[in-house]
């Protein structure tokens, strides 16, 4: 496995949208985690795509969690379910020619599902943020997780991965990210 740094890793963040997040189990939990994710990102100065599945019916991106978003990111509208199903997405990875990508969003078992399957496919490393992934029933998101391991997919809680991005207590964000997971 290559170990993900800031330098190699672009965190995409899937359709965590207006519409969509009020039927997804534990969704109070679910935004506070990818909240989590989303500060220690912006501390690390990481790579962030973002994803909205057919934002005219489903709305925008939560502004609980946009706000969170540096000004150049990247808010990609799709149909597909998969986001290497849209050009844009291709784009904007290929710019930044990142070998890992770190997922977190909705739905677990439909557009996070298939864009992982692709992007390991492609032979991206991946990483699913297990607490920062929800489906509308906890058993879709548990079957998908237990599916995509299987596939090669790494695993990992957002504490976890924010460390391995810190991998030092003498980083500049060290107090930063210790202060966001407590």
């Amino acid at each position: 496995m290559l170990i993900p740094t800031v330098e190699n890793s672009l965190l995409v963040m899937i359709d965590m949208q207006q519409k969509l997040l009020p039927v997804i189990d534990k969704n109070e939990q679910l935004i506070d985690k990818v909240t989590q994710l989303l500060r220690g990102a912006c501390e690390l100065n990481l790579d962030i795509a973002v994803t909205e599945q057919y934002p005219r019916g489903l709305g925008e991106t939560v502004p609980e969690l946009s706000t969170w978003l540096p000004e150049d990111t990247p808010i990609i509208s799709k149909t597909t379910f998969s986001v290497f199903g849209e050009a844009a997405f291709t784009a904007a990875l290929n710019a930044r020619s990142r070998k890992v990508l770190i997922f977190c969003g909705v739905e677990t078992h439909i557009c996070l599902f298939q864009s992982v399957i692709d992007a390991l496919q492609k032979n991206y490393e991946v990483i699913v943020v297990s607490d920062a992934v929800g489906s509308r029933k906890e058993s879709d998101k548990n079957n998908a997780i237990s599916e995509l391991q299987k596939q090669g997919a790494s695993v990992m809680s957002v504490e976890s991965i924010l460390f391995i991005l810190l991998r030092d207590a003498k980083h500049p964000a060290f107090k930063a990210i210790s202060k966001l997971v407590k």
